[in-house]
């Protein structure tokens, strides 16, 4: 059953983009859970190749970054930004299960949990749930995933 007790789930028609202005990463100097973050504290260049402010941190070694970064990668178990291996990942019979963070999770959790999933009213753009791959949407694996999931879960750090 998904995260509100109910066993339907309507898409909200989210994008992948939506989910990377805080990606949980591994750390390329400790391999602990760090983050890369939307730096909003100064305005991002408009000129030459597209580039964003980004900020990685590492709450266990103190490592800090800043820099302005393109984007690359997006869809990807990689961070689109620094190119680090995402924290949530887990191999699933020969694939690799993935979120950028937690709200990600939560929505592929929802999703994978539904036994009735509905499409929004105008779908319009095909939303992130509608580019799963088939693996992820079968009903078939819908257990194994949701125990990957839960172990995923428990790899996030206290807070």
């Amino acid at each position: 059953m998904n995260s509100s007790g109910e066993d339907r789930f309507k898409d909200p028609l989210t994008r992948v983009y939506a989910f990377i202005d805080h990606v949980l990463v591994r750390c390329p100097t400790c391999d602990a859970c760090a983050v890369v973050l939307k730096d909003t504290s100064a305005p991002e260049p408009r000129t030459g190749t597209p580039r964003t402010r980004r900020r990685l941190r590492c709450g266990a070694c103190g490592l800090s970054k800043d820099e302005l970064t393109p984007m690359s990668l997006i869809g990807a178990p990689v961070d689109p930004f620094y190119r680090l291996p995402l924290w949530l990942q887990a191999n699933f019979r020969g694939h690799i299960l993935w979120a950028y963070n937690v709200q990600h999770l939560d929505l592929l959790e929802s999703y994978v949990a539904a036994r009735l999933r509905e499409r929004g009213p105008n779908p319009g753009p095909m939303s992130m749930l509608d580019r799963l791959p088939s693996w992820l949407k079968s009903a078939k694996n819908r257990d194994e995933i949701l125990r990957t999931i839960t172990r995923l879960r428990a790899t996030l750090p206290a807070t």
